[in-house]
C-alpha cells in the first residue's frame, strides 16, 4: 500500500511539475494564439466535450486505432507461427519486416492514401505500425521453446492442440503482451498521424488539422490532450485485459 502511494505521489509530483511549467512558459510568451495556459486548454477541452462532434470524431477514430491494432496483432501472429514452421517463410518475410520498421510512416500514409480510401488509411497504418514488432516478438518467443519438451510431446504424439496450450502459449504470451506494450502507444500515435494527413470524415485527426488551419491554438491543445489521455487510457486497459488473459492461462495450468 506504501508502495502505491509513494508512487501516486511520484507520478502527481511529475504532473504538476509539468503543468507548472506549462504554466510559467504561458505567462511568459503572453500570447494565447501562441501557447495558451493549462486553464483555457482546458476550458477548451469542456467546450469541446459538450458537443456531439466531439463524441463522434473520438469513438470514430478509437475504432479505426483498435480495428488496425487487432488486425495489426493478428496478423503478425500469424506470420510469426508460419516463419516459425517456414524457412522460406521466414526467408520471404524477413527482408519486408525490415523494410516496414525502416520506412518512414508518412511515406506510407502518402501510399495508402492513393490504394486506398481516406477512413481506411488510418486502420491500414496502425496494422502496419504494429505488425513487424509484433511479429519479431513472437518469433522470439516461439524460439525460446523448450526444444527437449517439444521433442518429447513429438515422442508421445501428444496432440498438437495440447502442446500448444501446455508449451507454447505460455512462452509466447510475455512476448506478445510486451510487443503489445511497444506498440500501442506507436499504433494509436500512427493511426491519429494518418488522420491529420488524409482528414477523414469524424475523426481526431481531422479537427486537429482544422484547428491548426484557423490558426484555433487552444482547441488544438485541447484535442492534443485528449490524444494523450486517450492513448494513456487505452494502452491501460488493453495490457491489463492480455494480462488477464494470460493470468487465467496460468491459474488453469496450475
Amino acid at each position: 500500500m506504501n508502495e502505491r502511494f509513494r508512487g501516486a505521489c511520484k507520478t502527481l509530483g511529475v504532473a504538476l511539475f509539468w503543468l507548472a511549467l506549462w504554466f510559467g512558459l504561458s505567462a511568459l510568451v503572453g500570447q494565447e494564439l501562441l501557447l495558451p495556459s493549462p486553464a483555457q486548454g482546458l476550458r477548451a477541452l469542456l467546450r469541446l466535450a459538450r458537443g456531439a462532434d466531439y463524441w463522434q470524431s473520438v469513438g470514430w477514430s478509437i475504432l479505426r486505432v483498435l480495428a488496425g491494432l487487432l488486425a495489426g496483432a493478428v496478423l503478425g501472429v500469424l506470420l510469426a507461427f508460419l516463419t516459425y514452421w517456414s524457412a522460406l517463410a521466414r526467408a520471404l518475410l524477413s527482408p519486408l519486416m525490415t523494410l516496414v520498421k525502416s520506412t518512414p510512416v508518412a511515406s506510407f500514409i502518402i501510399l495508402a492514401l492513393v490504394w486506398l480510401g481516406r477512413s481506411a488509411v488510418p486502420v491500414f497504418i496502425t496494422g502496419l505500425m504494429v505488425l513487424p514488432v509484433v511479429w519479431a516478438n513472437v518469433s522470439a518467443g516461439l524460439n525460446a521453446q523448450d526444444e527437449k519438451l517439444l521433442e518429447l510431446a513429438q515422442v508421445y504424439c501428444l496432440p498438437r492442440g495440447r502442446v500448444l496450450r501446455a508449451l507454447t502459449l505460455p512462452t509466447v504470451l510475455p512476448h506478445f503482451r510486451a510487443a503489445m506494450r511497444s506498440t500501442l502507444g506507436l499504433g494509436w500515435k500512427a493511426g491519429i498521424a494518418a488522420e491529420v494527413l488524409t482528414v477523414p470524415h469524424r475523426s481526431i485527426g481531422k479537427m486537429i488539422y482544422e484547428s491548426k488551419l484557423y490558426l484555433e491554438t487552444t482547441e488544438l491543445f485541447a484535442w492534443t490532450l485528449t490524444v494523450v489521455v486517450l492513448s494513456l487510457v487505452i494502452e491501460r486497459l488493453l495490457l491489463r485485459l492480455i494480462s488477464g488473459v494470460d493470468g487465467r492461462g496460468e491459474g488453469s495450468r496450475a
